[in-house]
């Protein structure tokens, strides 16, 4: 299976396929294993922001050292191509790091944007992106959803109404 249109393995090959930067470029970043609705409202908000969401996202092998051995659910390539089937996502770049610091350098976005569980102090790339003006924006958590609940529901073996 080859690549979608849209994912990138890195920030360069980003770069080189968009020399002309757009006017309000958005950055979110996560491993977005199992997307729930929490993920799809965030990311319409996050894209309402500006003109252009890149979503940056987790290797499967930092998926794995931040969640764990049993994570991610789905391969990269499979995480990537759901996140591209929404409307509100322009871009996937992929990052092997823990955190999205070196992408977040190399893009230079104007809105670093992430969820509610965040504050402004803890939020990787604030410094970089507020160095050139840009903004950090803190979108709240649609409630009620959680892929970590999603994962413990689905291994105990309770459905939606158990």
């Amino acid at each position: 299976m080859s690549s979608p249109a849209r994912y990138y393995p890195d920030a360069q090959a980003f770069l080189a396929d968009h020399p002309r930067r757009p006017r309000t470029l958005c950055f979110t970043n996560g491993c977005f294993d199992l997307i729930h609705p929490g993920h799809v409202q965030y990311l319409e908000d996050a894209r309402a922001l500006g003109d252009f969401l890149v979503l940056g996202l987790n290797s499967d092998a930092s998926v794995a050292r931040l969640k764990g051995p049993s994570r991610p659910l789905q391969d990269e390539e499979a995480r990537a191509r759901v996140l591209l089937g929404l409307r509100s996502v322009d871009a996937v770049v992929r990052f092997g790091e823990d955190t999205p610091l070196e992408l977040i350098t190399a893009l230079q976005p104007d809105l670093l944007i992430k969820g509610g569980d965040y504050t402004p102090e803890t939020v990787v790339g604030r410094e970089v992106v507020e160095a050139r003006g840009g903004k950090v924006v803190l979108i709240p958590f649609l409630p009620g959803h959680s892929t970590s609940v999603i994962v413990a529901r689905i291994l105990s073996g309770r459905g939606v109404l158990a």
